[in-house]
């Protein structure tokens, strides 16, 4: 029997760039017996550099495995509250910090090349609660563009694909304190990490992809063992579809290894610290 449920409150059919903006608005944020809300909060991340980290990466499209290097990128940035997104004035009195974390990567197949960049943002001292996320997919057939936002009931997702039925539009996602299936290599990092810790979450299907559809919601089950030199995190989304992670047991707990139900699975390769846009 399948634990997860799909919420789909509405459809508008309107442009990507003519949505309305969901409001600043402060949301209730608990204190979590799981997550260290001040992991983001140490000094390395003040340095002015990002965490760059590549992955020998896996994703089966056409019934094939699909080997790629995934750069994971980490950084603090300041955002404003007006446009939501990184700031050019630091002069504003309306700034607040947010970790962004980039995922790109790019790959071939038999018939044409795919390009996947995934931008995901979380207020520095809420890894546990996903405040923005954008996600965009490139290959032959077409462009897809998606859109996360926080808003006071949930999540507002914008979208813009070659898929009929899933063009041009939008729909809400109700519940804040959901989590992305997409920030867990991010969030996980800040787990109060305890041989035996058990804990439960709703946590919405993985984004990177082509397609548009209702997001999937699953009631999931999270385990965490020691093992010997990283942490293991055993995710049970529902029977039959489980991933993995393990992290470094020295912070900042980098991620070493993702394996997915579904073939998205990485291994650590290396890592620096640079002003990648420099």
């Amino acid at each position: 029997m399948k634990k997860h449920t799909l919420l789909f409150l509405t459809t508008v059919l309107v442009t990507v760039f003519g949505c309305e903006q969901p409001a600043q608005t402060s949301i209730e944020y608990p204190a979590s017996e799981v997550f260290k809300h001040d992991w983001a909060m140490d000094k390395i991340w003040e340095d002015g550099q990002a965490e760059v980290a590549h992955y020998d990466a896996e994703m089966i499209v056409y019934g094939k495995v699909r080997k790629f290097d995934n750069a994971y990128i980490t950084v603090k940035e300041e955002f404003n509250e007006d446009f939501n997104v990184k700031t050019n004035d630091y002069n504003r009195d309306d700034l607040f910090s947010v970790m962004k974390v980039n995922k790109f990567g790019s790959f071939e197949t038999e018939n044409y090349p795919y390009h996947y960049l995934t931008s995901i943002f979380f207020k520095r001292d809420k890894p546990e609660q996903l405040h923005k996320m954008t996600h965009t997919g490139q290959e032959w057939c077409g462009n897809t563009f998606k859109q996360f936002e926080l808003t006071p009931t949930g999540y507002a997702y914008d979208y813009n694909s070659y898929f009929d039925g899933y063009g041009d539009g939008s729909m809400a996602i109700e519940g804040t304190d959901l989590i992305w299936e997409d920030q867990l290599s991010y969030l996980l990092r800040a787990t109060k990490f305890a041989d035996g810790l058990k804990f439960s979450k709703q946590v919405v299907g993985g984004q990177i992809n082509t397609k548009t559809r209702t997001p999937e919601i699953f009631n999931a089950e999270f385990t965490v063992s020691d093992q010997d030199s990283v942490w293991h995190v055993q995710t049970l989304l529902e029977e039959g579809k489980v991933n993995t992670y393990t992290f470094d047991k020295a912070y900042p707990n980098l991620l070493q290894t993702q394996t997915t139900w579904y073939g998205y699975n990485l291994k650590f390769n290396r890592v620096s610290r640079y002003q990648y846009w420099r």
